[in-house]
């Protein structure tokens, strides 16, 4: 954190003090006022009481002095009743000062109130009060007229008294809540910063990951979608790690590779100059496979790069293409494999041959590799269909095997690479080359649910190319 800034366990106790402090005034206004108001009513409750006592005085003749002890135990200047239409002066002591202020607790409210006391608490002069209240045995009200100063002491006490204890109680209060959100938030918060920052440092490392806790709230969700996260960010990291160091691998290996098979080449072009007819029949496709393969050497590391070649499409033929693939995975010299072909007659497909060769390479020898590893018992007939047939402007393949199918697992990331593997020791690299050569086309791969085994469904639309050129490629082909 840069130097002079506050952190955020700084900034909590700065704003929980005033918080505090502000409650803590809001109590004290009603309690001032309610203090206030009690001290009211008792002047009047001690002056019904006087004027019990002097009414009865036999003829209502009371000695000074025992009404100036009277008023002197009240704290009273002067008591007076009204009864009717007249008011009678039931005792004073001396003749007092001019009245500031009246008071009728008859009609007080609560605002009234509050006013009252701060406006007798901010009062400078020292002048009296006259209080009116109700009288008892049934007259109209009583006043009491008493000085301002001891109620005004008595409220500077009770205020200093409260305020004292309410700091008191805001500083326990403060802290109690400073330390309940410490613990609730700061803490938490603190500890999942340093953990990015830590992660951030090596965020290979799996030791780095956060360790959620076992919270139900908010924080608790977002350290588990933390811990998800950088999961996530390990193995995506480990995965590129993995993919630089096979990409590093392989450009070693290609070189040397792609000189033997130059080298195959050669002897493969002598080969097809026997004039045995079998030779004959065999070489071309041994031509095709090797330039093929030395084609691939080339682009080893396409994959690795932002994306493949362009796709060179046209329109193709697509039986000659899926007949080869059936040859180049040797399903036609395997007894206990059925397969089964439902192509379109003349069906025609607007893509690039030797990619969509490799997409049907891929997915063919994955089916049929899940099936060699079956016992014969487990699958009756062990079988791999390929149909295709066109939808208006768009061709639709379909590679069907009666294997074991996907498992879940191998679902969630079926078309990513080192993912999407349901075989032990597979990496997942043809199913993912095979979606990117075909979303190169704008087209689609998906997986198809409910079904015997594993059936992939390719969609590939035609390009918007003019009715003529389209005629002219169809001739071609």
């Amino acid at each position: 954190m840069p130097r002079g800034r506050l952190n955020l366990s700084g900034k909590l106790l700065l704003l929980t003090i005033p918080l505090v402090m502000i409650a803590e005034v809001l109590i004290y206004v009603p309690s001032i006022a309610n203090f206030s108001v009690n001290r009211l009513n008792d002047r009047i409750a001690a002056a019904n009481t006087a004027a019990l006592v002097l009414d009865a005085a036999p003829a209502g003749m009371v000695p000074d002095s025992l009404a100036r002890s009277i008023l002197q135990s009240i704290g009273a200047r002067a008591v007076a009743i009204k009864s009717g239409q007249q008011r009678r002066l039931l005792a004073v002591a001396d003749m007092p000062p001019a009245v500031v202020r009246d008071i009728d607790m008859r009609t007080m409210t609560v605002w009234s109130a509050i006013a009252d006391s701060f406006s007798m608490m901010l009062e400078r002069s020292d002048g009296v009060i006259r209080i009116i209240g109700p009288a008892p045995q049934g007259e109209q009200f009583i006043e009491v007229v008493v000085d301002e100063a001891p109620l005004r002491k008595a409220m500077y006490r009770f205020s200093s008294n409260v305020l004292l204890l309410s700091f008191g109680f805001a500083i326990a209060t403060a802290g109690l809540i400073y330390l309940a959100l410490h613990f609730l938030f700061v803490r938490p918060m603190r500890r999942m910063t340093a953990n990015l920052v830590a992660f951030h440092e090596n965020p290979e490392s799996v030791d780095r990951v956060i360790v959620p806790s076992n919270r139900g709230d908010e924080i608790g969700v977002a350290e588990r979608e933390l811990a998800d996260l950088q999961h996530d960010l390990v193995s995506m990291l480990h995965q590129k790690s993995h993919l630089a160091a096979l990409g590093l691998a392989v450009s070693k290996i290609n070189h040397d590779l792609r000189n033997l098979l130059a080298s195959s080449q050669l002897l493969s072009d002598q080969l097809a100059s026997v004039p045995d007819p079998r030779v004959q029949r065999f070489a071309p496709k041994l031509l095709r496979s090797l330039e093929r393969a030395i084609a691939f050497c080339q682009s080893t590391l396409s994959y690795g790069k932002v994306q493949e070649a362009r796709p060179e499409r046209r329109m193709v033929a697509l039986e000659p293409i899926v007949n080869e693939v059936r040859e180049s995975v040797g399903i036609a010299t395997d007894p206990d494999i059925v397969w089964g072909s439902a192509i379109e007659r003349g069906l025609v497909v607007d893509a690039d041959p030797d990619q969509l060769f490799r997409v049907l390479l891929n997915l063919v020898r994955n089916a049929f590799q899940a099936l060699e590893t079956q016992p014969d018992a487990d699958i009756a007939p062990k079988q791999i269909r390929v149909a295709g047939r066109r939808e208006g402007a768009v061709a639709v393949l379909e590679i069907s095997d009666t294997g074991p199918g996907i498992p879940p697992r191998a679902r969630e990331h079926l078309f990513e690479a080192f993912q999407g593997s349901s075989r032990e020791g597979g990496t997942g690299l043809g199913l993912a080359i095979a979606a990117e050569l075909i979303r190169a086309h704008g087209g689609q791969i998906d997986l198809v649910e409910g079904t015997i085994g594993a059936t992939f469904r390719i969609v590939i639309p035609d390009r918007t190319i003019p009715l003529r050129e389209l005629r002219q490629e169809r001739a071609r082909a």
